[in-house]
């Protein structure tokens, strides 16, 4: 599970709700903190994850000259969803979300995806690659996770089918230890462990054993992505057990991407190291044009 920090936006964010034509989602947006506006990004979120996955990044990305939107995705934290069916959270749903967010949001988009965020933002790519002016797979890999995590998305999966998503929640503190219990091994005071909990029992369990079960199957799409043309960023950290560094290396050689590897980051360099993260995306985006 990802651990933001805090789920109370910071000054020049503001939370609202963004209409498409797919229905609201919720967002934190962010406008540029600069007189001209390099460009527009969205940034999706990954597994049992929320808008808020990106609330260190955002200011600094303002910043640079960029605004950004996170959104939760449909059945994520804030943006409505069925609890109970899966079909709505087929990937291509998904992908099709991002396609209207984007055009909603008007004007050409910067996309990026953290980890399942990374593979729903590619298979928006691969249906309509026209609203975007360049990719960003942030740890998020070429297809299926490592089988330790399939373990772990599958015990989730199980649980689910006989729990409602407070009875998992208590379950999952109880495995923890005592003294990561409350903020997930973070230092006191840096992560909202209510947040954490509210954000838990609002995101529905049909899309997480949807999406869950998409993480277990994904075949590798990367030959299509490359056929698209579009400038593509590879970023992880120096570690990661959900696709190993090396896989992610790989991937990017196939794609001839831009590839950036956060130092004294694993799965989560948006919340790990957000400073160089944001430093890393806008020199990336500084060097494409505005239009796609």
């Amino acid at each position: 599970m990802s651990r933001p920090p805090t789920f109370d936006p910071p000054p020049g964010i503001r939370a609202h709700r963004l209409a498409t034509a797919r229905g609201e989602f919720a967002v934190l947006d962010a406008a540029a903190a600069t007189p001209y506006v390099k460009g527009t990004a969205l940034l999706l979120p990954g597994f049992t994850a929320s808008k808020e996955d990106f609330i260190l990044l955002q200011p600094l990305l303002a910043t640079a000259g960029y605004r950004t939107l996170a959104l939760d995705g449909r059945g994520q934290y804030e943006s409505p969803g069925p609890r109970d069916d899966e079909a709505p959270y087929a990937q291509g749903e998904l992908a099709r979300d991002v396609i209207a967010q984007a055009h909603a949001v008007k004007g050409p988009v910067h996309l990026l995806g953290h980890s399942l965020g990374g593979q729903i933002a590619r298979a928006a790519v691969l249906l309509d690659a026209s609203p975007f002016v360049s990719l960003t797979l942030m740890s998020s890999g070429p297809a299926a996770i490592s089988a330790a995590q399939q373990e772990r998305v599958k015990l989730l999966r199980d649980a689910l089918t006989v729990m409602d998503m407070a009875q998992v929640w208590d379950v999952m503190q109880a495995m923890e230890p005592a003294e990561q219990a409350a903020t997930g091994g973070l230092d006191e005071g840096l992560s909202d462990g209510a947040g954490l909990r509210r954000r838990w029992i609002g995101t529905s369990p049909a899309q997480l054993v949807a999406t869950g079960r998409q993480l277990c199957e994904e075949p590798d799409r990367v030959a299509e992505l490359a056929a698209t043309g579009l400038p593509v960023h590879v970023l992880s950290g120096v570690r990661d057990d959900t696709w190993p560094v090396p896989l992610l290396d790989d991937m990017a050689a196939r794609l001839d991407a831009h590839r950036t590897v956060v130092p004294h980051a694993e799965h989560s360099p948006n919340t790990e190291q957000p400073a160089v993260t944001a430093r890393a995306l806008a020199a990336f985006w500084d060097t494409l044009p505005t239009t796609p």
